[in-house]
């Protein structure tokens, strides 16, 4: 089977000769297109809008997100734990310097 549908090709193919005339447009900001993978872009998310056969997005991030996060977790949450320890002794340190001076 085909991933996408005669609809998704028209839209691409609308999007990249209006990319060529230097004519595409982004959404928000009104910028001329440049970008052969950005106008790629532009025509599928314009051919799922109107209904065509298009695969969902893929999370870029998602994957990364997940094993970063528990990586961060642990690494964070062992490096807080000896952060606080050397921090507290470090200013009982001080203030017992302190009031031996003093």
């Amino acid at each position: 089977m085909a991933k996408y549908g005669k609809k998704a090709q028209s839209k691409v193919k609308k999007a990249m000769h209006e990319r060529k005339r230097g004519t595409l447009k982004s959404g928000r900001s009104g910028k001329t297109v440049k970008s052969r993978k950005q106008a790629i872009a532009i025509g599928l998310s314009e051919a799922r809008r109107a209904g065509g056969k298009v695969p969902a997005k893929k999370s870029s991030g998602s994957k990364a997100r997940k094993s970063g996060a528990s990586k961060t977790s642990k690494s964070s949450g062992g490096s807080t734990k000896s952060r606080s320890t050397t921090r507290k002794s470090s200013t009982r340190r001080k203030s017992s310097t302190r009031s031996k001076s003093r």
